[in-house]
């Protein structure tokens, strides 16, 4: 693995250390209580962290009342966090993805309100058989990106003597610090 440098761009160290799309999003509603679940990261390019949901969804109305999220992806031996702010992203964005999915996701995605509760399986089953073979993406779903602010960068290391990068964006780019474990 290699090694962090001063000089180190955060977003490359992501790509070296992180293969694969599962991380999991911490929100917080208005009242500041905390929510973290799994969701697939879309993309990690020099604009943000990049991802799809319902707007509607316990994450997306968390989004829309305090709009800043912290990402974690944790794989065996080394995680990696990313704070930051979340905007969502245009129409044209979640238009452009939303047809890239398969017939069967768009489907499933346009049936549910998503966290809403629902009195039997067979509900949302009916639902989706009623939706047209080619649904249009409903204004309720979308996607949101992070902008980084801050990367921390975790290693293990024997006996609990963890190493700890944290990274944070600043005036002339990325500053670094070597935390304790």
């Amino acid at each position: 693995m290699r090694a962090i440098e001063p000089d180190s761009d955060p977003l490359a160290l992501f790509h070296v250390w992180i293969e694969g799309p599962e991380m999991a999003i911490a929100t917080a509603d208005a009242d500041g209580r905390p929510s973290v679940r799994m969701v697939l990261l879309k993309s990690a390019d020099a604009e943000g962290f990049t991802f799809f949901t319902n707007y509607e969804s316990r994450k997306g109305r968390d989004l829309g009342v305090n709009p800043y999220a912290a990402l974690l992806f944790h794989r065996p031996g080394i995680q990696v966090r990313v704070e930051g702010p979340v905007e969502r992203l245009t129409a044209e964005a979640s238009d452009a993805y939303w047809a890239s999915r398969p017939a069967g996701s768009r489907r499933s995605a346009a049936a549910s309100r998503q966290s809403q509760p629902i009195a039997a399986r067979a509900e949302l089953e009916r639902t989706v058989a009623a939706l047209p073979t080619e649904p249009e993406r409903p204004d309720r779903w979308g996607g949101f990106r992070l902008t980084p602010e801050s990367y921390e960068f975790w290693r293990h290391r024997d006996d609990r003597l963890h190493e700890r990068h944290l990274f944070r964006r600043g005036g002339n780019g990325w500053s670094v610090v070597l935390l304790q474990p």
